[in-house]
């Protein structure tokens, strides 16, 4: 069965533009409190829609390259 026959939202539909905290960290395979404290401390860009938090799509892969880039720093 496919998940859109379930009702179910694919974590990677790369058709959605914002994500909520949970699909976020679904993606980076990292949990749910771990990427609200990273939401938080401005390390995974996030916007507020109404009462909502919402990290942009592009933000996942901008906090992985960013995360990549570190250790070429710190040498």
């Amino acid at each position: 069965m496919h998940l859109a026959d379930t009702g179910s939202t694919d974590p990677f539909d790369r058709s959605l533009v914002l994500l909520t905290v949970e699909e976020a960290a679904r993606r980076l395979r990292i949990g749910r409190t771990t990427c609200f404290r990273l939401v938080l401390a401005g390390e995974i860009e996030s916007v507020t829609v109404g009462r909502l938090r919402r990290v942009p799509a592009d933000a996942v892969p901008a906090y992985v390259s960013k995360l990549r880039r570190r250790p070429a720093e710190a040498a």
